[in-house]
């Protein structure tokens, strides 16, 4: 599905270069569940950036069902990320003054679906992760756990191909980011591939394998414990 051939990622800042990836090379298959680990500033959040087209290598290709993608112009890179990913992030990323449904609506009217279909699907998705009776809650009259559901709804809107959760239960305490985690691994057991930014390790071993970052090097790219002991 993706495969990257030494990216490289480095920072200007002010005379000074960071070098925050160093010829990373990995693949990542349809249906794969990956875990991105390593210690503040290992370069996890720029990998996860790169791969989710938010932000462009310094050097190095990125090929995407084994098309170049690497050079595409701003707008086609910006199709290709709305047609194929959802993007779960620590902070929610809703925005305040939408209600949950409205919130969920708006990836789809990016794409041009239909006012009527588009209103239709993410009542559905809401209903999917539990929030049926949130559907007009603007994001502050929600807690920090339903906010999460909204923007897993929200990922799943256009059907992605791939899921990216940037430290998806950052904010949340432990009883509300295991429920994250079951709905992601749901999403996983339909096909939908999913990597995930974590500095946990417990939920590091529930992925299939650990992509693992120290230094914007990849240190090891392994399946992890329990899918070893799988």
């Amino acid at each position: 599905m993706i495969r990257l051939e030494n990216i490289s990622k480095q920072y200007d800042l002010g005379g000074t270069v960071v070098k925050a990836l160093k010829d990373v090379t990995l693949e990542i298959k349809r249906g794969d569940y990956a875990a991105i680990m390593g210690p503040s500033g290992s370069g996890k959040s720029t990998l996860m950036h790169i791969l989710g087209i938010l932000d462009s290598a310094t050097g190095g290709r990125y090929y995407l069902e084994d098309y170049d993608i690497t050079a595409l112009p701003d707008r086609e890179q910006a199709r290709i990320r709305n047609r194929h990913f959802g993007f779960i992030f620590q902070s929610f990323n809703l925005f305040p003054e939408l209600s949950a449904v409205e919130n969920v609506m708006l990836p789809m009217s990016y794409a041009g679906v239909p006012f009527k279909t588009r209103k239709e699907k993410a009542v559905q998705l809401l209903h999917e992760v539990g929030l049926g009776h949130r559907l007009t809650h603007l994001p502050t009259m929600l807690s920090g756990g339903e906010q999460q559901r909204v923007a897993i709804a929200r990922a799943l809107s256009n059907d992605p191909d791939l899921i990216l959760a940037d430290e998806p239960t950052g904010n949340l305490p432990s009883d509300k980011g295991e429920e994250i985690m079951k709905i992601l691994e749901s999403l996983n057991h339909r096909g939908v591939t999913i990597i995930m930014v974590t500095h946990n390790p417990e939920q590091g071993k529930r992925a299939g394998y650990v992509i693992e970052l120290k230094d914007g090097d990849l240190i090891s790219n392994a399946p992890s414990l329990e899918a070893k002991d799988a």
